[in-house]
């Protein structure tokens, strides 16, 4: 007889070459359940930190506080391409051997902070109901408008001469939302030598960071939750605890009384365990989400 599978989180340190979906399809086989989805893709040429949400779990993905996230890069200088990263094709090239260190810090200041940014032409922005990257496939030309972003930090750790190109190594701390390879595109641009991305790995999202992510080959030999829901909740969320009259009302689905916390927390009862996901409203706390229903 088959155990079931506990609900959890699971973060993995995405290979390169791998979409987001081959990752959840691995894990789906690894833990012997269909109940897994995925907070948030990578592109299949970048690594590092996917959170992947198993069985009642999968129901925190739309609420995680994934809001910020962490990138080491490489950005190539000299070169522009169709999807502003080394795997479209090569739009021009110049000879940016020469570039000037203090011209790139300068570039990169002026991409910090709050900006407008309009996201790559092959990106999952929706245009007219349609994903971006699907149109530019079918042959389509895509206007994407610029959007409000905001980079908290962009810092060159290192300056590359490599041929006729400049390779930097940078650090990128940025909202959801934001494109790293748009960055690499428009400093490329602000040079005058065209730019892309060459090399991509997330180190952090909201709360979870490579500590505590793993490789699909570690999993695979040891097949065990990162967080369990308990640990997931009280990570991403304010806590809050109630007594057992309360916390037999909202495992009905029942409001509570406002807790006095700003957005979304998490509600635990007298063992110790998650009972849902709440928002205060007023003098009320309404569920968002129920984890542990009654019965």
């Amino acid at each position: 007889m088959k155990l079931p599978v506990a609900p959890g989180l699971v973060v993995v340190d995405k290979p390169d070459g791998m979409t987001s979906h081959d990752v959840v399809a691995r894990v789906r086989r690894i833990l012997g359940t269909r109940k897994v989805g995925h907070a948030g893709t990578l592109d299949p040429m970048a690594t590092g930190v996917l959170v992947l949400g198993v069985e009642r779990a999968t129901k925190l993905l739309g609420h995680l506080a994934l809001d910020s996230k962490a990138y080491l890069a490489t950005i190539r200088l000299g070169a522009a391409t169709t999807t502003d990263d080394a795997e479209g094709e090569v739009l021009s090239t110049v000879d940016a051997s020469g570039v000037d260190e203090d011209a790139i810090r300068a570039g990169v200041a002026e991409l910090t902070g709050p900006i407008q940014q309009v996201p790559s032409a092959v990106s999952a922005v929706k245009i007219d109901g349609k994903r971006a990257y699907a149109r530019v496939r079918a042959g389509e030309t895509v206007d994407i408008p610029a959007r409000p972003v905001t980079v908290h930090r962009f810092d060159v750790l290192m300056v590359r001469r490599v041929d006729k190109t400049t390779e930097l190594d940078v650090m990128v701390e940025c909202s959801s939302g934001t494109y790293v390879r748009a960055l690499a595109r428009d400093l490329g641009a602000r040079l005058g030598v065209g730019g892309h991305l060459g090399a991509l790995r997330r180190t952090r999202v909201g709360p979870f960071d490579l500590r505590v992510a793993r490789t699909l080959e570690q999993l695979e030999a040891s097949p065990e939750l990162s967080l369990d829901l308990d640990a997931a909740v009280d990570t991403a969320f304010p806590r809050r605890e109630i007594d057992p009259l309360e916390a037999s009302a909202l495992s009905h689905g029942q409001r509570l009384a406002a807790g006095g916390f700003d957005g979304t927390y998490g509600v635990f009862g007298p063992d110790g365990h998650v009972i849902a996901l709440v928002k205060d409203e007023g003098a009320v706390a309404k569920p968002v989400v129920v984890l542990s229903p009654a019965g």
